[in-house]
């Protein structure tokens, strides 16, 4: 049995009240007040695809060996590098196996369903026995655009494999076509879309039908079989109305997570996958439809594995952990869209050093220590010599992950002086539960938020950007439990 071992989800910790986006720039087009309901999922300054990615493999991941996984399939529309393997830096990040197979799926918004379906065809070829695929997007939309309420921030992860699977992958059905409802060439920081009536007269209504209705002309199964219907698609009324017109009871259309999160680009079905896992029972079919230059369509049944506890946040937790933007103009300021005064501290590149990122990698990107072998000391950096003035081992180390750990503030400042993008600047000392002592950036929080002995945990983050170089320098933050 081929299918989804495990998933997980992640949603960022802001939100946005569209109303606040119209009330700044509703004058740019006075025809989005219709779309100005509800709240947009927005990352956070020191977040992008890459660093939502982990956030989803980590959750997928809970009380799985990385190490046992054949490799990871990344998607997105939005990656931050061109010409280098973006999945290398996840892969890195979550502790994979160096020989790991690890590749991108971008330039499309269904490279997420399309992904999955890569690694489906691997498995099931025996090529690999558990793939791990991760879809996120971070996508702009112009200031005072439709796209600009549209669009969300989010990520999914589905783990796939042949043991303990959740949900078995019954079969698929695919369409490709050269539509151009919107697109981004390679110098563009927006898209550029058509009409918004056309996209979803000729686009959504009409692909997607055809896909789905080929589906079941070539599998057999009906409408009426189908637990869960999952259909990408950001316009409710369009939504519902291509459900009836393919025999569906409205009642089992997923919501599409516009008035919570926005359209995730290639990780949206995926994301709307997660959730619907999370109330799944056994036996349910869901099928799962995504959207872009084509539609993939895939049909899962759920197995008794569901009831199983998984311990992860998926797409419903994350939901419930958030915190209102209390500004449009900051969202602008984090995105980069409008250019904020970063004083003489702010003017100083960070420099990366390609050779000193190589040889400590697993530092940087993993968060990896070293444990004394000799009295079980953690120290990071990892170092070759023992900081227990008891022991002074040499030479005498192990890997350890702090990555995994969750810790205690012992102590934190709030810095005006040093730069930030959201200032203050706040970091400090953690006591990490098992043994260790990191300083660190906080983050995903207010300074008046925190107190000592507040309970935290790692999370991968974007800790610069080389604007000279354009190098995205990451690193690890601590983050409030249950913030």
């Amino acid at each position: 049995m081929t299918g989804i071992v495990s998933f997980g989800g992640y949603v960022p910790f802001y939100r946005l009240d569209r109303k606040l986006i119209f009330k700044a720039v509703g004058w740019v087009n006075s025809s989005t007040a219709s779309l100005a309901r509800g709240e947009k999922a927005v990352a956070n300054y020191d977040e992008d695809a890459l660093t939502m990615a982990v956030a989803a493999g980590r959750d997928c991941l809970q009380n799985i060996d990385p190490r046992s996984l054949g490799g990871i399939y990344l998607a997105s529309t939005s990656f931050p590098y061109r010409e280098r393997l973006n999945a290398g830096i996840v892969s890195d990040a979550l502790h994979l196996s160096p020989n790991s197979r690890n590749a991108d799926f971008a330039s499309c918004l269904k490279a997420g369903t399309t992904a999955v379906l890569s690694a489906l065809d691997g498995i099931a070829m025996g090529k690999r026995n558990k793939l791990l695929v991760c879809a996120a997007d971070c996508r702009l939309g112009k200031i005072g655009s439709p796209q600009e309420h549209m669009f969300g921030d989010g990520a999914a992860a589905l783990l796939l494999g042949n043991d303990g699977v959740v949900a078995e992958f019954l079969d698929s059905y695919s369409l490709s076509y050269d539509f151009m409802d919107r697109y981004r060439s390679w110098d563009d920081k927006f898209d550029h879309p058509w009409e918004e009536r056309f996209i979803r007269n000729e686009g959504y209504s009409k692909i997607i039908y055809e896909a789905i209705s080929g589906f079941f002309q070539k599998t057999g199964i009906k409408p009426s079989d189908i637990s869960k219907l999952i259909c990408p698609i950001p316009y409710a009324r369009e939504q519902i109305g291509l459900a009836k017109m393919l025999g569906f009871d409205p009642e089992k259309v997923h919501d599409n997570m516009v008035a919570t999160v926005g359209d995730s680009g290639a990780a949206y079905s995926l994301m709307m996958l997660v959730e619907a896992l999370q109330e799944a029972e056994p036996n349910d079919k869901i099928l799962v439809a995504s959207y872009g230059n084509g539609c993939d369509v895939l049909c899962f049944q759920v197995t008794d594995e569901i009831k199983k506890p998984k311990g992860i946040m998926g797409i419903k937790g994350y939901l419930k952990q958030k915190i209102a933007l209390p500004a449009y103009e900051k969202y602008t300021v984090f995105r980069n869209m409008v250019h904020q005064e970063t004083g003489i501290r702010g003017e100083l590149e960070n420099a990366t050093a390609f050779s000193h990122l190589w040889r400590e990698r697993h530092s940087i990107h993993g968060l990896i220590g070293s444990k004394c072998l000799k009295c079980g000391t953690p120290q990071f950096p990892p170092q070759r010599v023992c900081v227990n003035p008891d022991c002074g081992a040499i030479d005498n180390m192990e890997d350890y992950s702090f990555a995994d750990k969750k810790g205690k503030v012992f102590t934190y400042t709030g810095d005006m002086l040093a730069y930030s993008i959201d200032p203050p600047a706040i970091y400090g000392l953690v006591d990490v539960d098992g043994g260790g002592r990191l300083f660190i950036d906080f983050t995903d929080c207010r300074l008046e938020d925190l107190e000592v002995d507040m309970p935290v945990q790692m999370s991968f983050r974007r800790k610069y950007y080389d604007s000279f170089r354009g190098i995205h320098g990451y690193f690890w933050k601590a983050v409030p439990v249950n913030s």
